[in-house]
């Protein structure tokens, strides 16, 4: 057995078959999503017109090729994709470390988001500023081509995935800090079950030189085409109907908002479970790159389909929500940042040390549930789809799984820590009772 690469005894989400059942399913989930939200038919309420939808299945051998490879999508697909990278690695930005690694080092990282959607705003202003009745025909072809540009994201995840899953067993050119060629692999990707580890990520933290293949997905391509595919909507809505409704611009307003905090905090992405813990394969390829962008745009799209208007009132209530549950994940999670930094010793805020050095914070925000931040990202979640109204269950689909996803992640931390802290993380646990949402759960 490795010293630096332990196998992996624990599988999630049921093993083998969990992870079929995943890759699969999810992949189904959002090309269901183009064909219960088009031009040609769009659900109405409750009642979905299966027969409608069935038609626009691709069931021969032809359609199903076009759908997941089509020649004029894919070229487009990858010079985005191409771009985006040189960019990451030619932009100015701040110089960080990551955290220290199993063996002992840290990787360097680049934090240029701000340049990068600075960059991209600039263009497209600069494209708009010089069109004929400010038509974009890259915004156009993003919303002509929303379903092949689904199954072009669905089959690049699974070609990327499969590349840095090859790439985990090729040893480094040069000697880690332990003085060997291995790969730093992910604690939970290194089972000897290929599929399990295709899917969960063999490797911590695949690179091609420079570029972190990981933090690159995580915030470059799937966020900012999210940003496009939504401008996509307001921009087909704008040409289709001469005007674009309150809740189109509402929805893509607080979910750019929502893209350009992100990408500002991006050096926080850093700590992440994403990056420090999970290793890089299909869940994370897909999820960022199909997923993300696809299922996110969900609200806008069936906004252009079915203007609505919703008025002053109801617009300030929706920034409420939004407003509200910014101003928990961005507080809680400042608070953390700076206790973690030492800014806070001066308060004595109540904590517990635990036996490894580190300390758990049981005050301010972080005594009010062990996980406070996610309240707050859901929040912001349910202002996104209360823009849709209630015609439709269809345009909560998020906060439902997005729901399912906190509550996933806490049971991981939770398993993590008990077995990281012991005794300490249940005297934790009786300090701090609730998980998520204070005094319910």
């Amino acid at each position: 057995m490795s010293k630096l690469n332990p196998v992996t005894t624990h599988r999630e989400f049921s093993g083998l078959p969990g992870t079929i059942a995943i890759t699969f399913g999810l992949a189904g989930v959002i090309l269901a999503f183009g064909f219960l939200i088009n031009e040609t038919y769009c659900i109405d309420g409750v009642n979905i017109q299966w027969d409608e939808v069935w038609k626009q299945v691709p069931l021969s051998k032809e359609d199903i090729i076009e759908l997941f490879f089509d020649k004029t999508t894919w070229v487009a697909y990858l010079i985005w994709f191409s771009i985006l990278a040189v960019l990451d690695i030619i932009l100015p930005g701040k110089e960080m470390k990551g955290i220290t690694l199993r063996d002992g080092t840290q990787l360097d990282y680049k934090i240029n988001g701000w340049p990068m959607i600075m960059l991209l705003l600039t263009i497209l202003t600069s494209r708009l500023a010089i069109s004929s009745d400010y038509y974009l025909p890259e915004l156009a072809f993003l919303y002509n081509n929303h379903l092949k540009l689904t199954g072009t994201t669905i089959a690049f995840s699974f070609i990327l995935a499969t590349l840095v899953y090859i790439a985990s067993f090729i040893p480094l050119r040069g000697k880690n800090g332990m003085g060997t060629k291995e790969r730093i692999l992910s604690i939970n990707g290194n089972t000897g079950s290929p599929f399990y580890d295709w899917f969960i990520g063999r490797e911590l933290n695949p690179r091609i030189g420079y570029l972190d293949i990981k933090l690159f997905c995580e915030l470059r391509p799937g966020l900012l085409l999210w940003f496009l595919i939504n401008l996509s909507c307001i921009h087909h809505q704008y040409h289709k109907l001469g005007f674009v409704s309150d809740s189109l611009i509402l929805v893509n307003v607080l979910q750019a908002f929502y893209i350009v905090d992100g990408v500002q905090n991006e050096e926080g992405v850093l700590s992440m479970i994403d990056i420090t813990t999970d290793g890089f394969g299909y869940m994370l390829c897909f999820g960022d790159l199909a997923w993300l962008p696809i299922s996110y745009c969900l609200q806008a799209r069936y906004l252009l389909i079915k203007p609505l208007n919703l008025g002053i009132t109801n617009c300030l209530l929706v920034n409420g929500v939004m407003a509200l549950g910014f101003y928990i994940f961005h507080l809680a999670n400042q608070q953390k940042s700076d206790f973690k930094q030492g800014k806070l010793d001066h308060l004595n805020l109540k904590l517990i040390k635990t036996k490894t050095g580190s300390k758990l914070l049981c005050d301010g925000w972080w005594g009010l549930s062990q996980h406070i931040n996610y309240l707050g990202d859901w929040f912001i979640g349910w202002s996104w789809c209360l823009t849709t109204g209630f015609e439709t269950p269809l345009t909560y689909f998020y906060v439902i799984y997005f729901g399912s996803l906190l509550f996933h992640r806490q049971t991981r931390d939770e398993m993590k820590c008990r077995a990281k802290y012991g005794s300490t993380w249940e005297e934790y646990e009786r300090k701090v009772p609730y998980k998520i949402i204070p005094y319910i759960y």
